[in-house]
């Protein structure tokens, strides 16, 4: 007698799609394309002044005369203020990997991309949650739509080297010079 004889699908439930589905992103390793529109800005500013004057006299006195007499002054003054303003902004466009289905169905999604212009690296890492319905046509989502996002944009090279400041100012700064 021979093997026996066992039935096949003739197509993978896992990877298949209807004719009339969509090419969006929906399970483990499928890839989806990120937008990164992100703009951000802050302005901090502080201004302080005090002012402390104290004076203490003494008077030694004998009959009509003054036998001694002194007097001590202390003064103080301090005007400080500061301002901090910081803009940003990042346009680019990444194409990450679903790494998980949540059991909610949302996708957990993470990737990079390095990119080197002129000898200087540039990398953007990017991770989050996404929503399937924020998926847009051509696969495409927002990174206005991703939620507990982590967006990272570094770069690597002489410039970048340039732009840090110098280990010996961080120090005197830290030291209050």
């Amino acid at each position: 007698m021979g093997a026996p004889a066992a039935g096949q699908s003739l197509y993978d439930e896992s990877s298949w799609r209807p004719l009339t589905g969509d090419n969006k992103a929906f399970r483990a390793g499928d890839v989806l394309t990120v937008q990164v529109f992100e703009n951000s800005s802050a302005v901090t500013s502080a201004d302080t002044g005090t002012r402390r004057n104290n004076s203490l006299q003494a008077e030694l006195a004998h009959g009509p005369r003054t036998v001694a007499q002194t007097s001590l002054g202390v003064g103080g003054d301090f005007e400080g203020g500061g301002r901090t303003q910081r803009a940003s902004r990042l346009l680019t466009t990444v194409t990450v990997v679903v790494q998980e289905v949540l059991p909610n169905g949302q996708l957990r999604i993470a990737g990079d991309q390095v990119l080197t212009v002129n000898e200087e690296l540039q990398r953007v890492t990017l991770e989050g949650v996404v929503r399937a319905v924020d998926i847009g046509h051509g696969n495409v989502v927002q990174s206005t739509r991703i939620a507990d996002a982590r967006i990272t944009y570094v770069g690597e090279g002489d410039l970048s080297e340039r732009q840090r400041r110098a280990w010996w100012r961080r120090l005197f700064d830290a030291v209050g010079f």
